[in-house]
């Protein structure tokens, strides 16, 4: 009997159709770390499967081979004994799904699938001969398989060039929560903070559910950064070597990439990336990145007017960012960190680098506030670098919307404690930002100035160069589907 969660409302109507479909269906779940696949997937069925296995990581063939035994003995009520490979396993398995009731759908769900194929178990061929000899046929069988590791159920489901070429029939990537599931999350457990704190919470977490739900309603929004992140044996507190060694294979390299990445606010190139982490410019290098970009760590930013190879990678993971900036280097030094670090300057700059992340996360609330939600339209970053020769001063944007009725929208993202007030200097800059923008991108479509503020810009003699406001609340509207 499946149960309302929050959020996920998408990935519960996809379900409900593999359900209703009368042919064999093949579902991949894969998302980040503690974004809530397995919980997803428990809730909508119940916790009611006709067989669940769930990989163990860094086991080795044998102890996965015994846990798969033991749950098919637990389903079947028989004594069967370890088989010593995977295809026998399978045999097993085909055995018993043949025993189920034909008239009902059976559901079978291997989780973090990706820990099941250890080095050299034969269990990516085992299951591939599986499904395309037998599962594929068996109208009444949905299987799913899910796994945190993002990277290879891309390589090894679904882009598959073997066996499994084309065959799954279900593609469930799991997002992070919006502001908003955030929101609503966050009242069911009881918790009512104003959208601000929820913000900088944001910030820090992302929308994921797993560290959502660490948050205790008896505490403040800062109260309980410190227990989480600063306390000492505290809950998140070594939670990045978790992520990334138990989802990647040569974990230091992608730890390089990430942390080389989040120095940089506007993202490196793959070149840049080379230089800095001295990892040579190949095939290598760009599997990371595009491993990274599967997971959801890594963000592709387009530059504006740039071809695709000058394409800017951004750190995405909200918790990576916080980790390097705060987390790595203040372990045990002060337990209560961020309360006391309120007020600090750099927790300003921080905040607005990451309000601008917050706002590339929710591009869809902001296009539906101007207005444009029905137009398609690009989304990139644009800068210039100072040329001292010329006696010019650098400039960037950090969110450009490229519509196809021929307007750009340039987006100034303020994260503040009141309405932004624009003075004389601030609007000579943006003038300036505007001619520099038209002048190198040579663009013929109209330019207009949006900002995206906590609460609004203060109306004064130089709020009027900005077209369009969004606020705080509109960035908590729901996601029109």
């Amino acid at each position: 009997m499946k149960k309302k969660i929050i959020g996920r409302t998408r990935e519960y109507a996809r379900l409900d159709k593999c359900m209703r479909e009368e042919t064999a269906q093949l579902v991949l779940v894969y998302g980040r770390r503690r974004v809530g696949k397995t919980f997803l997937i428990n809730q909508y069925y119940g916790n009611s499967f006709s067989f669940k296995l769930t990989g163990a990581y860094n086991k080795p063939k044998v102890d996965q081979l015994l846990a798969f035994i033991n749950e098919l003995n637990r389903k079947s009520h028989k004594k069967i004994p370890t088989p010593t490979n995977w295809t026998d396993a399978f045999e097993l398995l085909r055995e018993y799904i043949e025993e189920q009731d034909p008239e009902k759908k059976c559901v079978v769900f291997f989780d973090e699938m990706p820990w099941l194929d250890t080095h050299k178990s034969g269990f990516l061929s085992a299951f591939e001969y599986f499904w395309n000899d037998f599962g594929s046929s068996v109208d009444n069988l949905v299987f799913i398989v899910c796994g945190s590791a993002t990277s290879w159920l891309v390589d090894n489901i679904e882009h598959n060039k073997g066996g499994l070429f084309n065959r799954q029939t279900c593609k469930l990537f799991l997002e992070p929560f919006s502001l908003a599931e955030t929101e609503e999350y966050l009242i069911s457990k009881g918790i009512r903070w104003s959208r601000y704190d929820i913000t900088e919470c944001y910030m820090i977490m992302g929308g994921i559910p797993y560290y959502l739900s660490l948050l205790d309603k008896e505490m403040s929004y800062l109260q309980n950064i410190d227990y989480l992140f600063f306390r000492k044996t505290a809950e998140l507190w070594d939670e990045f070597d978790h992520l990334y060694n138990t989802l990647f294979a040569q974990g230091e390299n992608y730890i390089s990439v990430v942390y080389e990445l989040s120095k940089k606010k506007n993202g490196l190139t793959r070149e840049d990336i080379s230089k800095a982490t001295g990892l040579a410019l190949n095939g290598v290098l760009s599997k990371i990145i595009k491993n990274l970009v599967d997971s959801g760590f890594v963000r592709e930013n387009p530059f504006f007017g740039k071809k695709k190879k000058d394409t800017l990678y951004q750190l995405a993971d909200y918790y990576s960012s916080f980790y390097f900036n705060y987390i790595r280097d203040n372990k045990g030094r002060d337990e209560h960190y961020w309360s006391n670090t309120l007020d600090a300057p750099a927790r300003k700059t921080w905040a607005g680098n990451m309000f601008e992340q917050v706002c590339k996360d929710h591009i869809s609330q902001i296009k539906q506030k101007i207005g444009i939600l029905g137009i398609l339209s690009t989304e990139s970053s644009w800068f210039v670098k100072a040329d001292k020769k010329l006696g010019t001063a650098g400039t960037q944007i950090d969110l450009i919307i490229d519509r196809r009725d021929r307007v750009i929208n340039l987006c100034e993202m303020k994260f503040s404690l009141s309405e932004y007030a624009i003075d004389k200097d601030y609007d000579e800059k943006l003038r300036k930002r505007i001619e520099t923008f038209r002048k190198n991108s040579k663009t013929k479509k109209a330019v207009q100035i949006v900002f995206v503020t906590t609460y609004g810009v203060e109306s004064n003699q130089y709020s009027g160069i900005v077209q369009k406001q969004v606020t705080l609340d509109d960035l908590f509207k729901a996601k029109e589907i």
